[in-house]
């Protein structure tokens, strides 16, 4: 059976950048086994490695309107460089991991186009509404019995 890790990245303290630790919390809720990351990027790479998919979850700000989700499944396509709420942007963790021979065997990452990420603000209706439904989406695709519901 294919070992398939689920991580959340974000920042619960700037704004829209907590979607993904939202996710993993409402998979777990959903009996799917997730975890958080902060922006850990050693602690991101210990997490994938050794998986056979790893989906990996965070905010983005890249001119989409607000609560857009994408997929990214081209390594070479990952949203980076500009800011970052993170120690390393994901873009930088994969590289990273790719030197270290510790990538999973397919990462598939789900970006959800923030509103704000101002320290303090709380997430905005249309990424609240992006976290919900891709937790909904990503139990679906894992099978999760319960998400069917």
């Amino acid at each position: 059976m294919a070992r398939t890790v689920v991580i959340g990245l974000g920042n619960d303290y700037r704004g829209d950048d907590g979607a993904g630790l939202a996710v993993a919390r409402l998979l777990r809720g959903m009996g799917v086994p997730a975890v958080e990351n902060g922006g850990d990027p050693a602690e991101l790479i210990e997490a994938w490695t050794g998986a056979d998919v790893a989906i990996v979850i965070d905010a983005a700000s890249s001119g989409e309107p607000p609560g857009t989700v994408r997929c990214h499944r081209a390594l070479g396509h990952l949203p980076g460089g500009g800011a970052s709420t993170h120690a390393l942007s994901l873009a930088d963790a994969v590289t990273l991991a790719g030197t270290l021979g510790r990538l999973p065997g397919e990462l598939i990452v789900y970006t959800v186009e923030g509103a704000g990420f101002g320290l303090g603000a709380g997430m905005s209706e249309p990424a609240a509404a992006a976290v919900s439904y891709l937790a909904r989406t990503i139990a679906r695709d894992l099978g999760e019995p319960r998400a069917r519901a």
